[in-house]
């Protein structure tokens, strides 16, 4: 288990965690939250957006579009299991 990124903000109404990557994440990964410590969820990851498109796979630096299936605040970090 290795962090590939941190949740800067999360929409509610869509479901959608924005997260900035530390590392390379594609579709069909699995992801767990986690914040201060604690495991909030874990889940894979049916898609990925960056800029409003869909895509792949996302690198280091991408700010991408997760569709999460809790609640997520900001601030949680993202590790690819």
């Amino acid at each position: 288990m290795f962090k590939v990124g941190k949740v800067t903000h999360y929409y509610d109404k869509l479901g959608v965690a924005i997260v900035e990557l530390d590392g390379t994440l594609s579709v069909n990964d699995k992801v767990k939250f986690m914040r201060d410590g604690e495991m909030l969820f874990e889940q894979n990851v049916d898609s990925i957006q960056v800029e409003h498109e869909k895509k792949d796979t996302a690198n280091k630096g991408d700010v991408v579009g997760l569709k999460t299936q809790d609640v997520v605040k900001e601030g949680a970090d993202v590790y690819k299991l």
